[in-house]
Formats: C-alpha cells, sequence, structure tokens
C-alpha cells in the first residue's frame, strides 16, 4: 500500500512533460496579457488619479482571466495558477529592476529586493510544504481512539470520524487542520500555526505606464491579500477554518438542534471555541 502523503505530490505530476510544458507557455502568456492590459490603463485614462485608475484596473484584470479561461477552451491548454504567481512575481521583480531601481535609495533597493526574494522562497515552500496529510500510519489515529486506517479513512469524504481531518478532493488526501485547497498555490492550506510614479525619470512613455501598471497590479493584490488576512484572523480568534465555517452542516459536531424531537431548526455552534485568548494560544502553540 503506497503512503497516501505522497497523494497531494502524485496530483500534481501526473501530467506529461509536454503538458507541463504547454501549460507553462500558457500560465507566461497569460502574465504578460494581464500585465500589458493593466498598464494600458494610464495610458487610456492619463487624467485619472491612481486611486480612481484602481476600479478600472480591476475590472480589466478580471477580463483577462475570463479571455484565459476561454483560451483553454479554444486551445485545450489551461494555464497553471502557480506558474501565473510565479510569473507575476518576476514580471514586477524584473520592472522594478529594469525601471524603476534608478530612482531608488541603496536601503529601499536591499529591502524591495529581499521581499520579491522572500515572495519567491514563500512561493516554493507553500507549494512544496506538506500541509498536514495524515497518512495510515500516522500516530494520529491512535490519538483518535480508531482501531484502523480504514475505518478512519473511508467516512472522511463525507465527515471525518477523526477531530478536524477534512478530505480534500483536488489532492485526493485528508488533511489535519485542512482550512481550504488554494488553487494559486496548488496545495491545500491549513491552520495549525501560525511609489510615487513621479520619482521615475524617464523618456519613454511605456514605461511610466508599466511602472503605473505594475503599481495598480500590486495594489490590487495587496487589497485581496488583506481582506483575506483579516477573514483569516477572523478564523484564529473562533478557532475554526474555512471549510468548517462553508459547509458546517456537512459535520455533524457543528450542528445544534434547537428542538431535539425535530431535524428541523438545526443551529451552528462551534465546539472548537475556547475564547478569542485560548483560541490565539493554541494557534501560536508548537504542534
Amino acid at each position: 500500500m503506497s503512503r497516501l502523503a505522497s497523494a497531494s505530490g502524485l496530483h500534481r505530476l501526473r501530467r506529461s512533460p509536454w503538458e507541463v510544458l504547454w501549460s507553462g507557455l500558457a500560465s507566461c502568456g497569460l502574465t504578460l496579457l494581464s500585465q500589458l492590459a493593466v498598464a494600458m490603463v494610464p495610458r487610456l485614462f492619463p487624467s485619472l488619479s491612481l486611486l480612481a485608475m484602481l476600479p478600472v484596473a480591476g475590472v480589466v484584470f478580471l477580463a483577462v482571466i475570463v479571455v484565459g479561461r476561454f483560451w483553454r477552451r479554444f486551445i485545450g491548454v489551461a494555464a497553471s495558477a502557480p506558474l501565473f504567481v510565479l510569473f507575476n512575481i518576476l514580471f514586477l521583480w524584473g520592472v522594478y529592476v529594469f525601471v524603476i531601481r534608478g530612482g531608488t535609495s541603496s536601503l529601499l533597493d536591499m529591502v524591495i529586493n529581499a521581499e520579491c526574494a522572500m515572495l519567491l522562497f514563500g512561493l516554493y515552500r507553500i507549494f512544496s510544504g506538506d500541509p498536514g496529510i495524515v497518512t495510515y500510519e500516522s500516530s494520529f489515529f491512535e490519538e483518535a481512539g480508531c482501531k484502523d486506517f480504514v475505518e478512519a479513512i473511508c467516512p472522511s469524504e463525507k465527515f471525518s470520524s477523526l477531530p478536524r481531518v477534512r478530505h480534500c478532493n483536488c489532492c485526493k488526501a485528508n488533511v489535519r487542520g485542512y482550512d481550504h485547497h488554494c488553487p494559486a498555490f496548488g496545495n491545500c492550506i491549513d491552520i495549525t500555526r501560525c511609489i510615487n510614479s513621479g520619482t521615475i525619470r524617464s523618456e519613454n512613455p511605456m514605461s511610466v505606464n508599466m511602472v503605473i501598471g505594475t503599481m495598480l497590479f500590486s495594489v490590487l493584490q495587496v487589497l485581496w491579500q488583506a481582506v483575506f488576512l483579516i477573514w483569516h484572523i477572523y478564523c484564529i480568534c473562533f478557532n475554526i477554518k474555512t471549510d468548517e465555517w462553508i459547509n458546517w452542516k456537512k459535520y455533524p459536531e457543528f450542528q445544534m438542534k434547537e428542538q431535539p424531537q425535530s431535524d428541523s431548526g438545526v443551529k451552528f455552534v462551534n465546539p472548537y471555541d475556547k475564547g478569542v485568548l485560548c483560541n490565539i494560544i493554541e494557534f501560536l502553540k508548537p504542534k
């Protein structure tokens, strides 16, 4: 019996080298298309302020994503979300190095380069890391009182008999502390621990538009990631996972009947909530 822990990795490696190559080219093309499309916003609307350009850039970026989905239908090749993220980081880094870098101080240059390097390292760690896949060899089964692997694993696709072990249909694996499957990183996410454009001196208008475009793109990413960060802080404070919050009716421990004799009137209750302070301490506690 092969180890289940390798399920996520095998799921990503089932494609042939040609499929991976074409997917990489599609991801690179989608990255260039999205960045150039956003860079056209300041060119077409030069009188708008940076703040006013944001919603326009957001609509343009969404339109490019929709085009990318149709692209998949027409050419039969799907772009890879993790590669799309990687190419965007490399593109933004390249714009900084070749266009913006000359107008920054040595300290800011060091900080930005270090941040880009950290982003690439973080992407690698998330993509290749084990989110907490439970294998048949895991001692966690014994802790949960399961007699064998089959007893624990079979019901997990509907509701897990193990505390907070959920089944990921994308990775075909059972993950302890499963929060959600992130398509951008191609891996499961678990919660178990924790410029001002006037400074650019260039005679090339396209370079200025590219800089403003990358600024708009970066701000858009920061905005949705800020919302995502706030959501996960909420999850930590109340000791709940994204999957549990969305699909709480699938898991009996989150259900409380208002009338014991009736099947209707099921109310949500979180049995893992120990109070904000205790929840944060539990989150910070090394696993």
